[in-house]
């Protein structure tokens, strides 16, 4: 993942995303900028311009998700991308605005679409991060408090103002926040509901990273839990499920869907020959359908998001109903641990 946070002219305030926690400091900042070396990013932080919680940190030292990190103005790299730039059009407004599925005064919720990314990395120039200038700068700018993959679709929570961000985010990184995916998968997995315990560890380099299952002792890995439940099924040759993961792991549900042999279809990092010749054309087969968690300003928020596109051709493809599922598929459902 290579992640790029948009300009910063003045002091801000940037939470950890779920999918950063124990992420070093100093790639934290060249995720998001880019073209600073690491000798201003050292200087920024020793000279006590960066902080994170209020304290100062080292260049080497770990975030955890939902910190709050003191951005200080980032200098412009000298040579930018054709367009990078460039002030959102009408048009960019106006899609931003047609994602929203639900806005009040804390909190918006969009419906991301397949393929769009959430943030920008040096061949990626439109993304979510960029258009949420849409509502404004400053404190006017909404900001992200978790992460969606690129070709995963549905709800995506912004919060409004750092207070509001600030909540979010520490609901998402103390595992409050109950998510709900919907997934078609290559085959009928028996038995049809329980929970995968498995330690993942990342492989691989820039666009080839990928998760593979890891023993608990080995350096790098990381505990990642996701309970699953049949909803429908198309004889034994496709499943409809619903997925709910216990922890933030990259790639997670599709990783964890292949280890016990039930690849999420259209899936062209964690597929295999079975799962490709059935997905055909195909985009992958993920949606985050629901988020209930704690809203900021008390009570209960649950958003649910209708289906992409791209979900609707597998489920036409299939024959399934969106009428067969429940409300929560996980009503009553805790962690094993």
């Amino acid at each position: 993942m290579s992640d790029e946070a948009p300009k910063v002219r003045e002091v801000q305030t940037l939470y950890v995303a779920e999918a950063e926690d124990g992420i070093r400091l100093d790639r934290w900042f060249r995720r998001r900028w880019p073209h600073l070396s690491n000798i201003q990013v050292q200087k920024m932080a020793r000279s006590g311009q960066i902080r994170v919680d209020g304290a100062r940190i080292k260049p080497e030292g770990r975030l955890t998700a939902g910190a709050a990190v003191r951005v200080p103005p980032i200098p412009e790299p000298i040579v930018r991308a054709a367009g990078e730039h460039m002030a959102l059009t009408p048009a960019d407004i106006a899609f931003a605005k047609s994602m929203v599925i639900y806005e009040d005064d804390l909190v918006i919720a969009l419906n991301k679409p397949w393929g769009l990314a959430v943030q920008g990395g040096t061949k990626t120039t439109r993304h979510v991060d960029r258009l949420l200038s849409a509502w404004g700068e400053g404190m006017d700018r909404p900001r992200l408090v978790h992460r969606l993959d690129r070709d995963t679709s549905g709800v995506l929570l912004l919060g409004k103002g750092p207070e509001a961000a600030k909540r979010l985010a520490g609901a998402f990184a103390r595992r409050q926040a109950k998510k709900t995916y919907w997934a078609l998968v290559f085959g009928l997995p028996k038995p049809n509901a329980g929970q995968i315990d498995l330690h993942l560890k990342k492989s691989g380099i820039n666009d080839y990273e990928i998760m593979r299952p890891a023993d608990p002792k080995e350096t790098g890995a990381e505990p990642a839990e996701t309970a699953f439940a049949l909803i429908s099924h198309a004889g034994q040759r496709a499943s409809w499920m619903a997925l709910r993961p216990f922890t933030g792991r990259t790639h997670q549900l599709r990783a964890h869907m292949k280890a016990i042999g039930h690849p999420i279809l259209g899936d062209p990092k964690y597929g295999d020959e079975k799962s490709a010749e059935l997905s055909g054309p195909l985009k992958l087969q993920l949606h985050a359908r629901r988020i209930e968690l704690d809203h900021p300003s008390g009570g209960t928020l649950v958003v649910e998001a209708p289906i992409s596109p791209e979900m609707r051709a597998g489920f036409q493809h299939f024959g399934f109903d969106e009428g067969e599922a429940d409300i929560d598929p996980f009503a009553g459902v805790r962690r094993m641990r």
